[in-house]
C-alpha cells in the first residue's frame, strides 16, 4: 500500500501547494495570536513602550535574511531545508551537521508545543465551563489529531492551517481596529517606534522575544517539492509571509502599547503579563472578544503543531529517502504522496518524549514548553545564521555568474550577523527564554553543539552510502538515482 512504484524514486505530491498554501504553513507555525499574549509582555517588560520596534528590527533582520534566502532557493530544491543549503555552501559534513541540529531543534519545539497546548486547553477549557480536565488528556487528543492530518496529504493541513490562521489573525485585527479608532489610553502617538524608545536599556531582550516569535518560516522551502513553480513560489512565498509576520507583530504590539498607555505599558506588562493583552482586550471590544480570543489560543497553538509536525516529516523523509537515516521513512504514501512513515516515526517520537514528561509529573509549561521550545528557538536561530553566509557560499563557489553584491553578499551577511546576535542573545538571557536558573537545564543549550558534533560523525560514518541532502528525486527515474547517489549527475541538473 504504501511503497513506490518499483523504479521510481520516492517524491511527494508535486504541484500541490502554492504561495498562500506555503504561507499558511508558515505563518501558523510563527502563531501570531501566542506570540502577542505570549511573548509581547515579556518585550514591554523589558524595553517598555519601545518594544514594537524590537519586531520591526527582527523582522527587517529577517527580511534581509529573505534576500539571500530566496536567491539561492531557486537552485536549491529540498525536503531537508537548511541542512540542503549548507550542504550546497559548505559541503556535506556541513550539510549533516545542520540536518542533526534541525532534527534536534524542530523536535524539541514540537514536543515543547505539546505542553503549551495541553496547559493553554486545560487552563481555557477550565475558565469557559468550570470543569477541570487534566493537560494530558488534551495534549493526548492533540497528538491524535495531528498524527492524522500529517499522514494523509498535505493540502487537508494546509486548509486546517489557513482556517485556524485566519480566525487567530481576525480577532488581533479587530482588537488593533477598535484600538486605534479609540484613540487608545491617551491617543495615536508613535511613541513604540521613536528612536530614544527603541535603542534603549532592555533592547537586547525585547529582541529575543521578537525573534523567536519569527520561527518557522523554513517552511518555505521545505514544502519547495511540493510547490507549484518552487524556483518561483518559494522566494515569494518567503517574501509574502517574513513581511505579513512583521507588519503584523508591529501593528499588533503598536495596539496593545497604545491601549495601556506609554507611561504605564512597562508597569503593566510586569504586574499581570498573563491577563496583560486580554484586559485592555475587553476594555476596548468587549467580553466576548476576549472568550473568543482564549479559544482561538488553543486552535493557534493546535496549528503550530500540525505546522512542525509536517516539518519534521519532510526533514525525516529528505533523510530517510538519502539513505542517512533508515530508508524505510524515505518513502510516500501510495496515494496521499505524503511522508506517511516519517509522519508515523515523529508521532512515535513525541508520544514517547511527551509520555515520559506526563510520568514524571512534569510542569507541562515552566518545564516540558519552556526548557525544550528554548533548546529549539537557539538551535533554528544559529541554523538561519549559518544559512546566510551558505548562500554566500554558494554563489561564489557555484554560480558566480549570477552572484550579485547585494543579494548574495551584503544583505545575507547582514542578516547573519543579526541573526548570530539574537542567538547570543539567547543563551545569555537563556534564564529568561526557558526559565532555568540552576541545575541541568541550564546546560540544555549545549545540546544544540552535541548535535553538530554528533552530525559530522554522522557524515564521516555514513561516507559513500548517502546521497546528497539536496538531492530532489521527485522527477528522476530510477537510473537517474542512483547516478544522483553516486555523484555522476549534479542534483540539480533536472529542474
Amino acid at each position: 500500500m504504501s511503497e513506490p512504484t518499483t523504479g521510481t524514486a520516492p517524491a511527494l505530491k508535486r504541484n500541490a501547494v502554492g504561495v498562500p498554501g506555503i504561507v499558511f504553513f508558515v505563518v501558523a507555525a510563527a502563531a501570531p495570536l501566542a506570540a502577542a499574549l505570549g511573548a509581547s509582555p515579556m518585550g514591554f517588560m523589558a524595553l517598555g513602550v519601545g518594544a514594537p520596534g524590537a519586531y520591526v528590527i527582527a523582522g527587517a533582520v529577517l527580511i534581509l535574511f529573505a534576500v539571500g534566502y530566496g536567491a539561492m532557493s531557486r537552485h536549491v530544491t529540498s525536503s531537508a531545508g537548511f541542512a540542503a543549503y549548507l550542504e550546497e555552501g559548505f559541503g556535506r559534513i556541513t550539510g549533516f551537521a545542520g540536518a542533526a541540529v534541525a532534527l534536534l531543534s524542530y523536535h524539541c519545539m514540537l514536543l515543547g508545543l505539546y505542553g503549551l497546548f495541553g496547559f493553554f486547553c486545560s487552563a481555557v477549557i477550565g475558565e469557559l465551563t468550570g470543569v477541570q480536565i487534566d493537560w494530558k488528556l488534551w495534549t493526548a487528543l492533540a497528538w491524535a489529531g495531528v498524527a492524522l492530518l500529517g499522514y494523509l496529504e498535505i493540502n487537508l493541513s494546509a486548509k486546517v492551517l489557513g482556517v485556524l490562521m485566519v480566525g487567530e489573525v481576525l480577532i488581533l485585527l479587530i482588537f488593533d481596529i477598535a484600538v486605534l479608532s479609540q484613540g487608545g489610553s491617551t491617543g495615536v502617538n508613535l511613541d513604540s517606534f521613536q528612536p530614544t524608545n527603541v535603542f534603549s536599556n532592555g533592547l537586547g531582550v525585547a529582541m529575543l522575544f521578537a525573534a523567536a516569535s519569527f520561527v518557522g518560516f523554513e517552511a518555505t522551502a521545505i514544502y519547495g517539492e511540493e510547490a507549484k513553480d518552487p524556483a518561483r513560489t518559494i522566494p515569494r512565498a518567503t517574501y509574502v509571509a517574513v513581511v505579513l509576520i512583521a507588519v503584523f507583530y508591529a501593528l499588533s504590539t503598536w495596539a496593545i502599547a497604545l491601549a495601556h498607555g506609554s507611561d504605564t505599558i512597562q508597569q503593566a506588562a510586569t504586574d499581570d503579563p498573563a491577563g496583560f493583552v486580554f484586559a485592555v482586550n475587553t476594555q476596548y471590544v468587549g467580553q466576548w472578544s476576549t472568550v473568543v480570543m482564549n479559544v482561538l489560543l488553543v486552535t493557534s497553538t493546535f496549528a503550530v503543531l500540525v505546522a512542525f509536525h509536517n516539518t519534521l516529516s519532510r526533514y525525516m523523509f529528505s533523510l530517510g529517502r538519502s539513505g542517512i537515516l533508515p530508508r524505510a521513512l524515505g518513502v510516500t504514501h501510495r496515494r496521499w504522496q505524503s511522508p506517511h512513515k516519517a509522519s508515523i516515526a515523529v508521532t512515535a517520537v513525541t508520544l514517547a518524549v511527551v509520555g515520559t514528561f506526563m510520568i514524571t509529573g512534569a510542569d507541562p509549561f515552566a518545564q516540558l514548553y519552556a526548557w525544550l521550545v528554548g533548546v529549539g528557538t537557539v538551535g533554528v536561530l544559529v541554523m538561519q545564521a549559518a544559512t546566510s553566509l551558505a548562500v554566500v557560499a554558494f554563489f561564489l563557489r557555484k554560480k558566480p555568474s549570477e552572484f550579485r553584491l547585494w543579494t548574495c553578499a551584503i544583505a545575507p551577511i547582514l542578516g547573519a550577523l543579526g541573526l548570530l546576535t539574537a542567538a547570543y542573545l539567547a543563551v545569555a538571557n537563556w534564564d529568561l527564554l526557558a526559565g532555568a536558573t540552576s541545575g541541568l537545564p541550564t546546560l540544555l543549550p549545549w545540546l544544540v553543539v552535541v548535535a553538530a558534533v554528533l552530525g559530522v560523525a554522522w557524515a564521516v560514518a555514513t561516507r559513500g552510502t548517502a546521497t546528497s541532502l539536496a538531492a530532489s528525486f521527485g522527477d528522476s527515474n530510477g537510473e537517474e538515482a542512483q547516478a544522483l547517489i553516486s555523484g555522476a549527475v549534479a542534483p540539480h541538473a533536472r529542474r
